[in-house]
């Protein structure tokens, strides 16, 4: 794909194939957030270093603003708005609000989708594992700690359903 041209895209973005006409270059984020009015992926330093745009790529927590569209091409995306779809989406959600582990709210979807990529490829996590999972996350509010409880939390909840 030349950079200076749009081109075709198709992925899959929460559970349903679309096709987007974009630059290759174009971020992720702005994809995301511009073509599909997704707005819950929140930008913070642009960089890579605050994960409030993490988003499931592929199976793998990553920046958003790190990932070019021509990446995503026959690819798997998931945000924010498609985790709330999953029985695993509504049960972080409800831990986090039961652990008061969201205040001002701009990293917590972030800090959601590292948690899910976490337990997908790990559902019995230890602390540890917790804090290195979300350790590409910042958050100014909390202090850390109702986001761990919360994720453990979670983790609990979710091992008495199977």
């Amino acid at each position: 794909m030349e950079n200076n041209e749009a081109h075709e895209i198709k992925f899959t973005l929460n559970f349903k194939t679309v096709t987007v006409i974009a630059k290759a270059q174009m971020r992720l984020i702005d994809l995301i957030r511009e073509n599909f009015d997704l707005t819950g992926t929140k930008e913070g330093c642009g960089i890579g270093e605050c994960g409030a745009c993490t988003i499931v790529f592929d199976g793998v927590a990553v920046n958003a603003c790190l990932v070019l569209a021509g990446q995503v091409n026959n690819k798997e995306i998931l945000t924010i708005e498609g985790l709330s779809e999953l029985e695993i989406g509504m049960v972080l959600q409800k831990c986090f609000v039961e652990e008061g582990a969201v205040q001002c709210g701009y990293c917590t979807p972030g800090m959601l989708m590292s948690a899910y990529a976490l337990l997908m490829h790990n559902p019995s996590p230890s602390k540890e594992d917790i804090r290195l999972a979300l350790s590409g996350n910042l958050c100014r509010c909390t202090g850390y700690i109702p986001i761990i409880n919360a994720v453990n939390k979670a983790t609990r909840v979710l091992s008495n359903k199977i």
